[in-house]
């Protein structure tokens, strides 16, 4: 019943902030970076982010939840506030990297730091290099999720997914908090989208995403690569466009269309066919990391298939 009465907060919330920003005039405009032809309310991810803390504090309060995860999860509500005001008054990149910052330290010191970096015939555990590791890892998840928040339902059915797997995988209700949280905005975001997550939104999904998987790598090493597997299509895009860009000795700052869910769209998918096939390969690596028998042979068929799909893509359309 409370997860219903979650996912009724966001939906109702996202339909009240969408009509508002239509009323106030606050859409997104179209420009060259866009992947919309019409002018689209954002900031729907408010609706995502008061409904995610709403459910992490019943969690708390019920006695569902750990505290460190909790109060790590939490300060996530600083990246929300920032991103927010960003939504409105876009704040200088240099401002939002050293919000980015203080959010990654604030998360590593609640969750007790990275403990171990594992790569299977060898451990990492100097915890300089783990934590120093872990907080570009926050940032660049933060990142890259906003990143690729780009096409109506993308980044909203990647966050159910991923609550989804979390909860297949690893229980814990928190997960079921997120999915409610993302699935009332996603109503209003999918197909032919009415409203947009905006930073508020996209950025706070990155940095939970970065929480847990700290969080359940301190519980098991392995569950880092498991995340990463889980992650991989999202991760592995960004990472991978970063580097090519690099090459091409382009300027990294300035706004682009090469992201592999872009050029697909650029090659006539529609963004409901990039969408639904983006579900289609998250189930399945979903399915190389329930069934099979150790997380190596994981990694190495996940790899495959992610190398395969973006051989795919590019065939479709050339990264250049």
């Amino acid at each position: 019943m409370v997860y219903i009465i979650l996912f009724l907060i966001s939906f109702s919330l996202t339909y009240i902030i969408k009509n508002y920003m239509i009323k106030k005039s606050l859409v997104a405009s179209v420009n060259e970076r866009s992947s919309h032809t019409v002018p689209t309310p954002h900031g729907g991810g408010i609706a995502i982010a008061i409904t995610w803390f709403i459910g992490l504090f019943y969690l708390y309060f019920a006695g569902q939840i750990e505290q460190n995860l909790f109060y790590a999860l939490l300060f996530g509500a600083v990246i929300s506030i920032v991103s927010f005001f960003d939504d409105i008054y876009e704040l200088s990149p240099k401002l939002r990297l050293i919000v980015q910052a203080l959010v990654a330290i604030g998360g590593l010191y609640f969750l007790g730091g990275f403990e171990t970096l594992t790569f299977g015939i060898f451990d990492i555990q100097n915890h300089i290099f783990t934590n120093i590791f872990a907080f570009f890892m926050i940032i660049w998840f933060i990142n890259l999720y906003n990143f690729l928040d780009g096409i109506n339902g993308y980044a909203g059915s990647e966050a159910v997914f991923l609550a989804v797997a979390g909860f297949i995988l690893f229980g814990g209700n928190h997960f079921l908090v997120l999915a409610m949280a993302v699935l009332g905005f996603l109503y209003w975001n999918w197909n032919k989208a009415k409203i947009f997550m905006g930073d508020v939104g996209s950025t706070l999904l990155g940095y939970n995403i970065a929480i847990f998987t700290i969080y359940y790598t301190n519980q098991e090493p392995t569950n880092f690569w498991v995340w990463i597997i889980l992650f991989s299509v999202y991760w592995f895009d960004a990472t991978l466009t970063l580097i090519r860009r690099k090459l091409n000795k382009e300027k990294l700052s300035l706004a682009h269309k090469k992201h592999a869910y872009q050029r697909l769209t650029q090659a006539g998918w529609s963004h409901y066919k990039v969408t639904n096939y983006s579900i289609g390969l998250n189930i399945l690596l979903l399915g190389i990391v329930y069934f099979l028998p150790n997380i190596f042979v994981e990694i190495i068929v996940s790899l495959i298939v992610i190398i395969i799909v973006m051989k795919f893509i590019d065939n479709k359309k050339k990264f250049e």
